[in-house]
């Protein structure tokens, strides 16, 4: 695919790919502590479920993240302003009109037709004839009680995060 981007002018590059538990922990647990401590006080169940749904507009909670699988990369920009104009769009409309062509998925479109979870990432891309078995064995093996030990996991349950952010992807990506 990256070859095939190039002869059409568009630099394909992988920003972020696989990351393991911890990593993904890493990148949680530093966005809630800079959230949590803008409140000044103990958090309440209420504000926690606040900081959790910010953060998860498009990051993960450690043992959700589809990057666990090593079957999605982020391409080019984690900004939705860069795919919006110039080069960034260039690559858009490519990866749009291509990608499943070499079995790539945009993961998380637009939610306007109903579609939970994360917010729409122009940059996250996955590879399905991996990723949809890998999802259906997550779905199988994975309870709500499996996903802890990270800064807010006590709002996991009350988010229902399997559901509403593992499960909620483009309905296109489970027909490559």
């Amino acid at each position: 695919m990256h070859a095939e981007a190039q002869k059409s002018g568009v630099n394909l590059t992988i920003v972020s790919a696989t990351r393991n538990n911890d990593y993904q922990k890493g990148i949680w647990e530093k966005k809630w502590n800079t959230k949590a401590a803008a409140y000044k006080v103990p958090l309440t169940q209420e504000n926690k479920v606040a900081i959790a749904k910010d953060i998860l507009k498009f990051s993960s909670m450690p043992g959700t993240s589809r990057h666990h699988w090593g079957t999605d990369i982020d391409l080019n920009d984690l900004e939705p302003e860069y795919f919006q104009k110039g080069p960034g769009k260039k690559v858009y409309d490519w990866l749009n009109k291509n990608a499943a062509e070499y079995g790539f998925c945009q993961t998380y479109t637009s939610k306007s037709w109903g579609r939970q979870g994360y917010e729409e990432e122009s940059w996250h891309w996955s590879y399905m004839p991996l990723s949809d078995n890998y999802l259906k064995e997550y779905i199988k093996q994975v309870k709500l009680e499996d996903i802890c030990c990270f800064a807010g996991s006590d709002v996991v349950k009350s988010l229902d995060v399997i559901n509403v952010f593992v499960e909620g992807i483009n309905p296109g990506c489970g027909k490559i």
